[in-house]
């Protein structure tokens, strides 16, 4: 894994984007080859740099919405490809916008079409490589787990739930006096020095995670190994990288008042509402026509008499108030009762307009206004009723701390975990967010916008 502003990437997902990223470069000189093959004298124009680049960056962007470059997709050989021609089409759409926009920069159709099919079995090359020999046990990295008790069956539960991960425990070192939750098979005992197991098992990183770091804690040990220079992480950390998430359950106040993050001032506040801003005004552009045609649909399902958009107080920034405004997708007597619920799978509250505009996600377009008024930013946690927040604050440690930051249209709970109903989804949600507001960064608004594309054009969550 590597560390990029903050936010945790995959290190061969990486290297993975560069080498698809010289693919797409490159496919227009390919392109422009193969067109001009019979030519006696073929020179490549520099006018190519430019559409290259334009190119690998639209590309790029179309493949990291499709969710090529995530960890853990569990999509088979079918799937994949689906979405590298979905990923394909998007580039095409857009590049095609480019070139009708700024004609300067057309290559020619026949130059162009021969690039999307050079691209198009690079990319199909690498990733049937990719698929192949990435997944081999030697690329991982060895992980020795120090514990075996409730906190290290976090881990292994992990392992289990958690296709196509960067890692490969290698075992767990039960301490002295700590139950054991952990497979008889998958236990190590150590006969000898940590560091000489280490070293014997070609150990990557040890990861300390005990129940009780008072009992049968072996520091000397770990120092040992941490000063022969062995990768030393705590189970937090591990969870952080590994994961996205903050793991509430075993979160204690040290750990977040002495890990780095949380950086929410100086020019942050500044760059974040310029990003918003100007993504809002982009979006509001591109989407006006779809939001007439959702006005009207509704219009003509309720009748002139039915409201198109629907008022809602949410919870905002430092626990500020605000009415978030979205198309209405539910019946205009779905809580006549007075009582807050959330939305149901199934939910016959929920009109047909709302059904198709809810899975498209197209009833949060209306949001972008909040954004607009400051209320809410692009790229945020979930803005939740105040009847939740006050009983989630009340059961849920931490809770309040989500509110640290103005919530958003998209975010990363929304993109890493289904749509919520319970108060297990809303702690599971939360371990999210904290990792948001921890480690917020310009890179990481980008990375959740494009693979919010993903979740819209696939409906993933939506109720």
């Amino acid at each position: 894994m590597i560390r990029i502003f903050r936010h945790y990437i995959s290190g061969i997902y990486l290297i993975l984007l560069l080498l698809e990223a010289g693919v797409f470069y490159a496919a227009f000189y390919v392109g422009y080859a193969i067109r001009f093959y019979h030519s006696t004298d073929l020179a490549f124009e520099e006018d190519l740099i430019i559409p290259s680049s334009i190119f690998m960056v639209v590309m790029l962007g179309s493949a990291t919405g499709m969710g090529l470059y995530q960890r853990a997709q569990g999509l088979g050989d079918a799937g994949v490809l689906l979405r590298i021609l979905g990923s394909f089409m998007l580039g095409t759409i857009v590049m095609s916008l480019v070139f009708y926009t700024f004609p300067g920069f057309f290559v020619g159709r026949g130059v162009f079409g021969y690039a999307l099919l050079s691209a198009l079995a690079g990319v199909t090359l690498f990733r049937f490589l990719f698929y192949k020999y990435a997944d081999r046990q030697d690329l991982k990295r060895r992980i020795l787990v120090i514990g075996a008790g409730s906190n290290a069956r976090k881990i292994y539960d992990m392992e289990r739930r958690t296709h196509n991960q960067n890692f490969h425990v290698i075992g767990y070192v039960c301490l002295n006096d700590e139950p054991c939750h952990i497979p008889a098979d998958r236990n190590v005992h150590l006969n000898g020095p940590l560091n000489e197991f280490t070293n014997q098992q070609d150990i990557d990183e040890i990861v300390v995670a005990p129940d009780d770091r008072r009992r049968g804690f072996a520091v000397d040990e770990i120092l040992d190994c941490k000063m022969t220079g062995y990768e030393v992480v705590d189970l937090l950390t591990f969870f952080e990288r590994e994961a996205g998430i903050i793991k509430v359950d075993c979160l204690h106040p040290s750990w977040l008042v002495f890990s780095d993050g949380f950086r929410l001032s100086g020019l942050s506040p500044i760059v974040k509402r310029s990003f918003d801003v100007v993504a809002s005004l982009m979006l509001l552009l591109l989407a006006w026509p779809i939001m007439l045609i959702t006005a009207l649909a509704i219009l003509l399902e309720s009748g002139r008499r039915a409201p198109i958009f629907y008022e809602q107080v949410r919870v905002g920034v430092n626990w500020r108030p605000f009415k978030v405004i979205k198309f209405r997708s539910m019946r205009t007597d779905a809580e006549k009762d007075g009582k807050a619920r959330w939305a149901m799978k199934n939910d016959d509250r929920i009109t047909r307009v709302g059904h198709f505009i809810r899975k498209a996600r197209i009833d949060e377009l209306p949001q972008l206004f909040n954004v607009l008024k400051g209320d809410m930013s692009f790229v945020g946690p979930r803005p939740e009723r105040p009847e939740f927040v006050e009983r989630f604050a009340e059961t849920i440690p931490y809770y309040s701390e989500r509110h640290r930051v103005k919530p958003g249209i998209t975010g990363w709970a929304q993109l890493c975990y289904p749509y919520g109903a319970t108060e297990q989804d809303a702690i599971e949600k939360l371990q999210f967010d904290l990792y948001y507001v921890k480690n917020y960064s310009l890179f990481l608004d980008l990375l959740i916008m494009m693979q919010t594309i993903e979740v819209v054009l696939w409906g993933k969550g939506a109720r």
